[in-house]
């Protein structure tokens, strides 16, 4: 961005953070059916979606990082 980056990647991510808490509550559960395999149990939407918020935190940070390198690459490029 030609005004050093009004978006940073703390600021993504806040922005991110519900969309990253939710497909990481559906991954944990589906997780916990692949699990129920091998005989684990399956968890309930109550405990997918807590540990959801808890590992979308870096998975959310992560991704806004991402963006805002590509967003970089972009602005170098324009």
């Amino acid at each position: 961005m030609s005004d050093g980056g009004a978006w940073s990647a703390n600021r993504i991510a806040l922005v991110l953070y519900p969309f990253g808490a939710g497909a990481m509550a559906i991954n944990v559960f589906f997780a916990s059916l692949i699990g129920s395999w091998v005989g684990l149990p399956i968890l309930g939407a109550g405990w997918s979606i807590a540990i959801g918020c808890v590992i979308g935190i870096p998975a959310t940070i992560m991704f806004a990082r991402h963006i805002r390198r590509l967003m970089d690459v972009a602005d170098r490029k324009a």
